[in-house]
């Protein structure tokens, strides 16, 4: 009798090990691993991931390069928004999860699954991403998550593992993991507590640089061109050089918290170094070269389209409106922004552009003015304060 086909979506961490075990031995699925590479792998470590995959027992591996694809259709919003969750995170799993439940069911398709298959668990926001988008890109297939349905804990994943010959470094499988282009979160036992911080020894990238250094970054059109003078092809390329330089200073760590899509509080630390900068920086640049009402407008639509894309709704057609107008918005905002990275923080010195609205010609602010006179503001601020002056006459105590 012919087996039934899933499609895991594997990480190769200790859930989707456990997943591509249960599955094929104990369900008796033919398994089709895939991979989506969205910035968190080098080549060498996707070699192994496919290593570890046929090690676990299933038929085929792939791993998709989704890198370009994950910044054309999601990060360049982010960067142009200045997207930060409650005003920390720079939404690093949100925005992948997305891309890669999109591909995973692309290729369920394309393999003729009877199932997808996701390691998530049930008290998390990544189960809703992974479901939602199945559910409207393949209806049809069925959705089994071993670790949500039987509510099972680390322990147990790994006894079972063990159980069945499979060894991995289980004491790398406290914290779990997970790198991306747009930074890395890291969960473990202290971010299940309202009190404890993550020790420095669970961030992947640790300090290697404690001498500051300058860092000079190019925008064009809002999207990173250069690096210290380097150009770049694409710009998953200059967030990668920048990740490289200020990850060494161990810049753009924090512990988010926030409000999940279940409805409950989440607690997850991260590290999102180039995020961190880049975001920073291109606000700065924002402020130079964008009008006020533009800076307004585009902080209220940015707000709406990193709740949304948080809470799974990036396949809402809003979200492309936002998108253009968010496109729309960066045609001048296009320069250079100086930074001076430190340990575990970076300065924000200036910017240069042919945009920058604070321009001398019209004045300098608290010194000298040219575009209007003394007599002009007096006219000018008694209009103003005419709505006021006769509020409070008519509600005076």
């Amino acid at each position: 009798m012919e087996k039934k086909k899933v499609v895991l979506a594997f990480s190769g961490g200790l859930d989707t090990s456990y997943c591509a075990k249960y599955l094929s031995e104990t369900l008796g699925y033919e398994v089709y691993a895939v991979t989506v590479n969205t910035g968190g792998f080098s080549k060498e470590e996707e070699k192994e991931l496919e290593k570890k995959a046929f090690n676990l027992g299933v038929k085929e591996y792939r791993c998709v390069d989704a890198q370009e694809d994950y910044y054309n259709s999601c990060v360049k919003y982010l960067i142009f928004g200045n997207v930060l969750k409650n005003n920390t995170y720079p939404l690093s799993v949100s925005a992948e999860r997305t891309v890669q439940a999109q591909e995973i069911a692309k290729y369920a398709m394309e393999t003729g699954a009877d199932a997808i298959a996701h390691g998530s668990t049930g008290a998390g926001n990544d189960q809703v991403r992974f479901d939602l988008i199945f559910q409207v890109m393949c209806p049809e297939v069925e959705i089994i998550t071993p670790i949500r349905d039987m509510s099972l804990s680390r322990e147990e994943e790994i006894e079972f593992l063990k159980s069945h010959g499979y060894e991995m470094e289980f004491s790398k499988a406290q914290y779990s993991v997970n790198k991306g282009l747009w930074g890395t979160s890291v969960g473990g036992k202290e971010t299940l507590t309202s009190r404890n911080y993550l020790p420095e020894e669970a961030f992947p990238s640790q300090i290697k640089e404690t001498q500051p250094s300058e860092l000079e970054i190019e925008f064009k059109n809002g999207e990173v061109v250069a690096v210290n003078g380097e150009n770049f092809e694409h710009s998953v390329y200059a967030i990668q050089k920048i990740e490289e330089l200020a990850s060494a200073y161990g810049i753009g760590r924090d512990i988010h918290v926030g409000d999940t899509i279940v409805g409950i509080k989440g607690r997850v630390g991260f590290e999102a170094a180039a995020a961190s900068v880049i975001i920073k920086a291109h606000h700065l640049l924002e402020k130079h070269t964008l009008s006020k009402y533009q800076q307004m407008m585009k902080s209220q639509l940015s707000d709406w389209y990193g709740n949304w894309l948080h809470e799974a709704l990036f396949l809402d057609p809003v979200m492309r409106n936002i998108e253009s107008f968010l496109t729309d918005s960066q045609e001048t905002v296009s320069g250079k922004v100086f930074v001076t990275l430190h340990p575990y923080r970076f300065v924000l010195n200036g910017i240069e552009s042919k945009h920058d609205l604070m321009s001398d010609k019209f004045g300098s602010y608290g010194e000298a003015n040219r575009a209007w006179t003394g007599e002009d503001v007096k006219g000018y601020t008694k209009i103003v304060s005419n709505s006021l002056n006769i509020y409070h006459q008519i509600n005076s105590k």
